[in-house]
């Protein structure tokens, strides 16, 4: 069965435009637990645009499923992690000027700084995975440092249309293969929604999905609980 982890960043969006106290990530990640999901991802970024410290703190006293948390290679948010010691710890790249993340990690060529937070991620007994496009040597280069885990990037594969599309499920696929090869956990995510994900969930030796957008979004018309047991549905069709 495909493990399905829900993002609840954009939760805390919603809040953040009036800085107020609702919609609160804490109460969606346990309607997203009622409805089916095996993990809880959120992302807490430098400029602390959604998830707060506070969300992070009271989550981890809460979820009683795995917890996912998204940091980028900095001492303060590594620090935070190795303190609040979630199941997993996924690296990802950081930029202050993008709306979502857009794009996975150079691995190849910041080896040294990955591998600094791994050293301390792991040294607390935190699992942990890096973000990354589906190239092999960024594959072979996340095998070199010794994560748990990878998690491809499915956004190019989430906006193309037709035959590109296809040549990306490609790319996924045999970054999936390589990934499976050395012996990590393969991961995906970024864009897929309930049109798209079926595809990437048939991936050979795919373990787990992290879904944010469009699972919020479903949320607001039906409910977080009946969004995350739609999604649940699907991959249990496919897994």
């Amino acid at each position: 069965m495909i493990e399905l982890g829900v993002n609840i960043d954009h939760v805390a969006t919603v809040r953040q435009a009036r800085r107020t106290y609702e919609p609160d990530p804490v109460i969606a990640a346990a309607l997203a637990e009622q409805g089916g999901a095996d993990g809880i991802t959120f992302h807490l970024r430098e400029d602390r645009r959604h998830i707060q410290e506070r969300d992070v703190e009271v989550l981890m006293q809460t979820v009683t499923v795995k917890t996912n948390l998204e940091i980028a290679c900095t001492d303060e948010v590594v620090a935070i992690a190795c303190r609040v010691k979630p199941t997993w710890a996924l690296l990802v790249p950081e930029s202050r000027e993008e709306v979502t993340t857009e794009g996975g990690l150079n691995v190849v060529d910041d080896k040294g700084r990955i591998r600094d937070a791994i050293e301390k991620l792991k040294a607390e007994g935190i699992l942990t995975s890096l973000f990354i496009d589906p190239d092999l040597e960024q594959v072979q280069a996340s095998a070199d440092l010794g994560v748990d885990a990878v998690e491809l990037h499915t956004g190019p594969y989430a906006l193309a249309r037709g035959a590109q599309q296809t040549q990306e499920l490609d790319r996924l696929k045999a970054a999936g293969k390589k990934t499976s090869e050395l012996g990590m956990r393969l991961h995906a995510g970024h864009g897929l929604n309930y049109a798209n994900v079926r595809p990437v969930a048939a991936i050979e030796n795919m373990i787990e999905l992290n879904i944010g957008h469009s699972i919020v979004s479903r949320a607001v018309m039906v409910g977080m609980r009946d969004a995350v047991a739609e999604m649940r549905r699907i991959l249990d069709l496919v897994g």
